[in-house]
């Protein structure tokens, strides 16, 4: 019972607090789940660190995006919240096995969409810093490889300026905050795009490409309509996607970007989880592939997350991450804190010379 009462808190918060203003419908199921006693021993059928709301409500939606879940599918649709409560329940109660089942082997998937406005400036200054005409893209902690589009998004800021494809069907937007301009440099050729995941996703394997969308809530239609753009341009070019742990994958992803081109290693949010000792052995990747070519490392991460950064005097857990350009040449690392950013990367202020 005590195991029942503390999932039966944890979804209450969640419903009245975490997603209370930016999803009423989730609010409502997740409120009901935790007025149930039988969703609740539903739920523990799954492992204890795979009960999370986010996870589960995420399973569900899957059920109802493969059509194995009709009236959820239905009341989602309609966004019809009490109806969704009642459906989720239910599905739960009669599909407990199968929910458990894709909690276990599933992990939640934030939408990689606006991470471009703050990778888009950063990439561009790293190349002209190095003077490559070429670069080759690694992004860590990859996920479906979204990021790896940057070269291929239109970008629009607040303060007017534009960088990207202006015809690209993936359009991103973010808000500047201070005087000083971005970068207005355009990215060089990328030559090749490699993403690194413990366990990556693939947007033309259907089953993963319904679970990126199951994991957007499904009274977030714009969030959801930038998603498909995205999985839509990733389809006509797909990433090479190399799984395991960066530590141990990133010599091989080395090796995959041509002589002639400068590998950019990419880390969005990807280190926070990480110990520090082995934050330092990935710096130590970086520097090790360096000692034949030049190599940049373009961050964005918590204050103090990212290994060698300047944290510019900013508290830990701020609120806001730091945009880090690194560049390992030979014994050299050049490091430096570039910008800031804030809800995800669609807030940012830059902070070097454009």
């Amino acid at each position: 019972m005590a195991r029942t009462r503390t999932l039966a808190q944890v979804y209450r918060r969640f419903g009245e607090v975490d997603v209370a203003e930016t999803s009423p419908l989730y609010a409502r199921v997740a409120i009901a789940l935790s007025e149930s006693g039988e969703a609740l021993r539903a739920i523990e059928a799954a492992p204890a660190r795979k009960r999370h709301p986010t996870l589960i409500l995420a399973a569900l939606h899957d059920l109802a995006l493969a059509e194995r879940a009709p009236a959820l599918a239905e009341a989602y649709a309609a966004a019809d919240a009490d109806a969704a409560a009642r459906a989720s329940i239910d599905t739960l109660l009669r599909m407990a096995n199968e929910v458990a089942a894709i909690a276990a082997r599933r992990q939640v998937r934030t939408n990689e969409t606006g991470r471009h406005a703050v990778l888009y400036p950063a990439i561009a200054g790293a190349a002209h810093r190095a003077g490559a005409t070429a670069v080759g893209l690694i992004d860590v902690g990859c996920s479906a490889g979204l990021n790896l589009n940057v070269a291929r998004v239109g970008i629009t800021y607040s303060n007017g300026q534009a960088l990207g494809d202006p015809s690209s069907p993936v359009r991103q937007s973010a808000s500047v905050v201070g005087k000083r301009p971005l970068p207005a440099r355009a990215l060089p050729e990328v030559v090749a795009r490699i993403g690194i995941d413990l366990d990556p996703v693939d947007v033309t394997d259907a089953d993963d490409a319904r679970w990126m969308r199951a994991c957007v809530w499904p009274d977030q239609a714009e969030h959801a309509a930038k998603l498909e753009a995205e999985i839509a341009l990733a389809t006509t070019d797909p990433p090479l996607l190399l799984r395991g742990n960066a530590v141990e994958v990133l010599p091989d992803a080395f090796t995959r970007v041509p002589a002639d081109a400068m590998p950019v290693v990419i880390t969005t949010w990807a280190l926070s989880h990480v110990p520090l000792e082995n934050r330092l052995r990935f710096l130590h990747r970086l520097d090790e592939a360096a000692r034949g070519r030049t190599v940049a490392w373009v961050s964005v991460e918590g204050v103090g997350v990212a290994p060698g950064i300047p944290t510019l005097g900013d508290r830990r857990a701020s609120g806001h991450s730091i945009i880090g350009l690194a560049l390992f040449e030979r014994s050299t690392l050049c490091a430096e804190a570039v910008g800031r950013c804030w809800s995800q990367g669609r807030m940012l202020a830059w902070l070097a010379d454009a």
